[in-house]
């Protein structure tokens, strides 16, 4: 274990060094770290199982989502809970996500038919969710129309506080390492943790922000006492929840959007001057250097996956997750809508997955029993993040250029007196916007 920290940590401090350069070159921290996990893995290749099988990184993983899930939920576009489409996000949010969530399983069924409905159920909750930590310029890139880069953002923030009540259910449902339980016996175990998190993830979001409001206005508080108490509140959340026998994850995103929202009050009702952005750095940054300890095991588990062998089912669950059971529902979910088909078709195509299909994999590897079933849901996260960092990583510039809509052509001139005030107008209504 000594070993593999001082790698994170050295690999870390030499991209830090040099960040400004490879981002220059489409190299980002995540690809870095999944080759440093590659080349460490292969050296340590006997003890990669046990390393993500064990209980220590059991509780890291833990502690990371609900972090990574608090800052998802404070970021809000537009101060509104989907953003300023929220329509649009929530077809992409309750009609899409379930739909894909329902193909994945039904066409894991006839591909893996030796799997439990459960365990397809738990491997669809890992390969659906979208995060766009390997395709980030996407959300930045001016080819692609603004409104689709908001849905996309608004979504692989909220898939996973959404998906996560639901894959915690599966691994219940699954059993621990001893003991398989029924649906109801699930149900009844899952519905009292989801109830316990609500409560104390609101309760605590809404207190502590409304503490800090209140130490706000009286000058009690420095820039760097905000952005502790913004890192510390979805640890004391996720920790207090559990204590409590509650859902850590589904409190620290219920947290998260209470905090904002509490934070945003004084704009809203006084029109006082917002809070600080810096406020979320901490927490922010910390989340960012979690994301790269991920994708460094995440290098480590494709060593693993890749050394035991793939099975071609799993290989084509997972490209079939990317492509047509993304697209297909999103297609469905936006009949109707202001979205064009090119639009439908960018919305579809351009869901990266990432750091939440890896944390979730690895939860899944270590909740269930080694054997078959942890092994096949391992495999399946490591082909479907591998297959989006060359889908969406490599090639999203390609697929910008591809999908984006065409240039207008100018209006062709004509020989008449009055032509050169409707080319005017001509050229203005048909200039694209910014």
């Amino acid at each position: 274990m000594t070993f593999v920290l001082i790698v994170i940590t050295a690999v870390v401090a030499g991209w830090t060094l040099v960040a400004r350069r490879l981002e220059g070159r489409h190299v980002r921290a995540p690809m870095v770290l999944v080759l440093a996990g590659v080349v460490t893995g292969v050296f340590t290749q006997s003890q990669i199982a046990a390393a993500l099988n064990s209980e220590i990184a059991l509780r890291v993983v833990e502690v990371i989502l609900a972090v990574l899930l608090f800052v998802d939920a404070t970021e809000l576009p537009g101060g509104r809970l989907f953003g300023r489409d929220p329509g649009s996000a929530a077809r992409a949010l309750l009609v899409a996500l379930p739909l894909s969530l329902i193909l994945t399983v039904a066409l894991g069924t006839w591909l893996l038919p030796g799997l439990p409905l459960v365990v397809l159920l738990l491997i669809a909750c890992i390969i659906v969710p979208t995060d766009f930590a390997p395709a980030d310029l996407l959300v930045r890139d001016r080819r692609i129309p603004e409104r689709v880069r908001s849905v996309l953002n608004v979504e692989s923030g909220y898939n996973d506080g959404i998906v996560s009540p639901l894959f915690l259910f599966a691994v219940i449902l699954a059993g621990s390492k001893s003991q398989a339980r029924t649906p109801l016996e699930a149900l009844a175990t899952a519905v009292p943790f989801a109830v316990k998190a609500l409560v104390v993830g609101i309760l605590l979001g809404a207190l502590v922000a409304w503490l800090m409001n209140a130490a706000d206005r009286a000058g009690w508080m420095t820039e760097q006492s905000r952005r502790i108490l913004a890192l510390i509140t979805p640890l004391l959340t996720y920790t207090t929840t559990v204590a409590v026998d509650g859902n850590g994850f589904v409190a620290a995103f219920v947290c998260g959007i209470a905090f904002r929202y509490v934070r945003q009050a004084p704009v809203r009702r006084h029109g006082a001057s917002a809070p600080a952005a810096s406020d979320f750095q901490l927490v922010e940054d910390t989340s960012s250097m979690m994301t790269m300890i991920m994708w460094f095991f995440f290098g480590n588990a494709v060593v693993l996956a890749l050394s035991e062998g793939v099975e071609w089912p799993v290989l084509l669950l997972c490209a079939a997750a990317l492509t047509v059971v993304r697209i297909l529902p999103i297609a469905l979910a936006f009949l109707g809508s202001r979205f064009s088909w090119r639009e439908r078709l960018m919305v579809g195509a351009l869901g990266p997955r990432g750091t939440t299909s890896i944390v979730f994999g690895l939860l899944a590897f270590n909740a269930l029993p080694l054997g078959p079933y942890a092994d096949t849901a391992l495999d399946a996260m490591t082909l479907a993040v591998l297959g989006s960092v060359l889908l969406h990583g490599g090639g999203s510039m390609a697929m910008a250029r591809l999908l984006a809509p065409p240039s207008p052509s100018p209006a062709p001139a004509a020989a008449s007196a009055a032509q050169p005030l409707a080319n005017t107008y001509a050229r203005a209504d048909g200039s694209p916007t910014a």
